[in-house]
C-alpha cells in the first residue's frame, strides 16, 4: 500500500511555492528572482495535475491549465531574461538595488 495520495502532492507543492516565496523576497538578483517566479509557477502546476487527478479524474481541465501556465511561464521567462540581458549592458550589474532606473 504504498500508494500516493494527494496530501503528498499538496506538501511538495507547498514546499515548492514557499521556497519560491523565500527565494524572491531574499535574493537582489534578478536571475534568481526569476527562477524564484519559476518555482511559484510550478507549484500551480503541481497542484492543478493533482486535484485534476483525485478530484476529477476523467476530465482534462487540471492538464489544460498546466500546459497554459507553462505556455505562459516560458514566454515570460523569455521577456525577462531580455530585460536581464539589456540591463546588464546598460548597468553592468543585474542586483536590483543598484539598478534604480529604466531607461530606454
Amino acid at each position: 500500500m504504498n500508494d500516493i495520495g494527494l496530501i503528498h502532492f499538496l506538501f511538495v507543492s507547498c514546499a515548492l511555492f514557499f521556497i519560491g516565496i523565500y527565494g524572491f523576497l531574499t535574493r537582489r538578483n534578478m536571475i534568481t528572482m526569476l527562477m524564484s517566479v519559476e518555482l511559484i509557477l510550478n507549484s500551480v502546476n503541481i497542484n492543478f495535475i493533482a486535484f485534476n487527478k483525485y478530484l476529477f479524474p476523467h476530465k482534462l481541465d487540471g492538464l489544460f491549465f498546466t500546459i497554459f501556465i507553462i505556455t505562459i511561464a516560458a514566454a515570460e521567462a523569455a521577456v525577462a531574461i531580455a530585460i536581464i540581458i539589456n540591463l546588464y549592458r546598460n548597468h553592468r550589474t543585474i542586483d536590483v538595488e543598484e539598478v534604480d532606473s529604466m531607461k530606454y
